[in-house]
């Protein structure tokens, strides 16, 4: 059987005590750091760059989930692998040649991952996908948090796991009522953001996207 990883997203946490905030999630069981990066430019909104991925590495030997939701995505390859990336991510509507990026990646020692929007087909990224490590699947449209689960994407992630070994990644309104539809239709990892860092017992929270509650 597969594991299930859960990765909290850090957007919804408490950013004048980030620190803590990842040392409490991974006291709490969860498996990675989803770390999402927007410019403002890809999606309407504008998060963090790699000084924050830097200051992030020395607290937790947690796995560090970068998602690049940015419109030029090979510039900052080098600067969030050097700062303690351990998966880098990129969209697949934000370039024109994956093949480059996904070199450029694993030339950096790094995981490589590679995200649809809602609106972008599996048949996109299929030519690709026997040199990535992780599809995210986009099950909101990206930008912000907080936003409802669009369950029209699983059609998705059930045809991915048809014929793609590695891992596959759900992002966008996961709780404890989505995460076992996402799972079941052969998810891997989900991202969770609200459903963890807004709950006060954050144990409680992973061990109930696990389906464990």
């Amino acid at each position: 059987m597969r594991k299930k990883l859960i990765a909290p997203s850090i957007l919804s946490a408490d950013f004048s005590r980030l620190g803590d905030e990842v040392r409490a999630i991974e006291k709490a069981g969860a498996d990675w750091v989803h770390i999402d990066v927007m410019d403002g430019a890809f999606v309407p909104n504008i998060t963090i760059g790699p000084l924050v991925v830097r200051s992030l590495r020395p607290v937790t030997g947690m796995f560090l989930d970068v998602h690049l939701m940015i419109a030029d995505p090979e510039k900052y390859i080098e600067p969030f692998a050097d700062a303690g990336s351990d998966m880098i991510t990129f969209h697949a509507e934000a370039i024109d040649s994956p093949e480059n990026i996904i070199g450029r990646i694993r030339e950096k020692g790094k995981k490589a991952g590679i995200s649809i929007k809602p609106g972008t087909s599996v048949s996109r990224i299929r030519p690709v996908l026997p040199a990535v490590d992780m599809v995210l699947v986009m099950t909101v449209e990206p930008g912000f948090g907080g936003q409802s689960f669009m369950s029209d994407m699983l059609s998705k992630v059930r045809e991915l796991r048809r014929d793609f070994d590695g891992l596959i990644q759900v992002d966008g309104g996961i709780n404890p009522m989505t995460a076992p539809l996402a799972l079941s239709a052969g998810a891997d990892v989900l991202v969770a953001g609200t459903a963890v860092f807004g709950e006060d017992d954050y144990s409680s929270a992973i061990s109930g996207l696990r389906g464990n509650g």
